[in-house]
């Protein structure tokens, strides 16, 4: 049990940096690539939901801390996309690589219309990054998610083939 925390926590701060690196290096050229929902994606693949939700949402909730927008939103979309991820898990092969780069550029798209939808409700002020922002970082994002479906199917799982 400590040692899956413990793995967690890593996995946590491996994809804050990623995604702290990708939106320096991609805000560049005007994308918001999302690299902390395509690591939470990537747990929800081999995590079980008794880890995994509380894992994802908390990854959201750390976003929110950072952001200048409505306080929970991230959470909040988070969840929702791990809900999808988990019902999609049983019906799609996550271990090739189409699936995860579809599911990733799909879920990332709803995530951000979902972010746009809970700010106009709730403070009466659209937020649309634009057409390219949104589907150009969920775009490179599903490019990215192989490699780190990858790394975390490695980390978590190991050599093994079960899901914790």
């Amino acid at each position: 049990m400590f040692r899956s925390f413990y793995k967690l926590v890593l996995l946590f701060i491996l994809g804050t940096v990623c995604h702290w690196g990708c939106a320096t290096l991609f805000s560049y050229i005007g994308l918001s690539v999302n690299m902390m929902l395509v690591f939470a994606l990537a747990l929800c693949s081999v995590l079980r939901p008794e880890w995994g939700y509380p894992f994802v949402f908390l990854c959201g909730l750390f976003l929110d801390f950072f952001g200048i927008k409505l306080f929970g939103n991230n959470a909040f979309s988070f969840t929702v996309a791990a809900c999808i991820m988990y019902a999609l898990r049983e019906r799609f092969d996550f271990d090739s690589i189409f699936p995860q780069m579809m599911v990733v550029f799909c879920i990332t798209c709803l995530v951000g219309m979902i972010n746009s939808i809970l700010l106009l409700w709730f403070t009466n002020t659209a937020f649309w990054p634009g057409a390219w922002s949104l589907l150009g970082g969920a775009f490179f994002g599903g490019l990215l998610s192989p490699v780190v479906f990858w790394g975390v199917r490695r980390w978590w799982l190991g050599n093994a083939t079960k899901r914790n």
